[in-house]
C-alpha cells in the first residue's frame, strides 16, 4: 500500500501560522528581560504566540507522521522523534522539538507552574529551531516531489 498524499495547503497554512507567531515573538525578544517578566500582558502574549507556533508545528508533524510513516505517535513529543527516525527532519532537531512539545504541554495544561525564565530563554534562544523545522520540512517535501516526478516521468516504481 502506497503512502498517502501530503496536504500541501495544510502545511503552507501551518507554516504561515508559525511565521506570523515568530514575527511577533522576535519583536518581544527585543524587550529587556526584567521588563518582559514583570509585565503580565507582554508575558501572556509571548506564551500565547509560543502556543500558536508550537501547535502549528505539531499539526504539521502529526500530518506528516500519518501520511508518510503510517506511525501513530504516542505523544506530541514522540511525533517529532518519529520524523527524526524517518529522516524527515534531522535527529538533532527532532530532539529539540520533542522538548519544545513537552514545554507546549506545560503551557497549555499547567500554565500556573511555568518558570517564566524558561519562557524568556526559549524566546531568546529557540525561535530559530522553529525556522529550521520549516526549512527541513520544506526541503524534505521538495525532495519527495522531485523523486515522485522522476518516477512518474520514467514510469518506474
Amino acid at each position: 500500500m502506497g503512502k498517502l498524499q501530503i496536504n500541501e495547503d495544510l502545511v503552507r497554512e501551518k507554516f504561515t501560522d508559525i511565521s506570523q507567531a515568530l514575527f511577533l515573538l522576535k519583536n518581544y525578544a527585543g524587550i529587556e528581560k526584567t521588563k518582559l517578566l514583570n509585565d503580565s500582558t507582554l508575558l501572556s502574549a509571548v506564551k500565547y504566540q509560543l502556543i500558536i507556533a508550537l501547535e502549528a508545528a505539531q499539526n504539521i508533524c502529526n500530518h506528516l507522521a500519518a501520511r508518510l510513516t503510517r506511525r501513530s505517535p504516542a505523544s506530541y513529543a514522540d511525533c517529532f522523534r518519529i520524523l527524526g527516525e524517518e529522516n524527515i527532519i534531522t535527529e538533532d532537531l527532532s530532539i529539540i522539538l520533542a522538548s519544545m512539545a513537552k514545554f507546549r504541554n506545560l503551557l497549555v495544561h499547567q500554565y500556573g507552574k511555568i518558570d517564566d525564565n524558561i519562557v524568556y530563554s526559549i524566546l531568546k534562544n529557540s525561535l530559530t529551531d522553529l525556522e529550521k523545522y520549516m526549512q527541513e520540512v520544506s526541503a524534505f517535501l521538495a525532495s519527495t516531489a522531485r523523486t515522485e516526478h522522476k518516477i512518474n516521468e520514467h514510469g518506474k516504481v
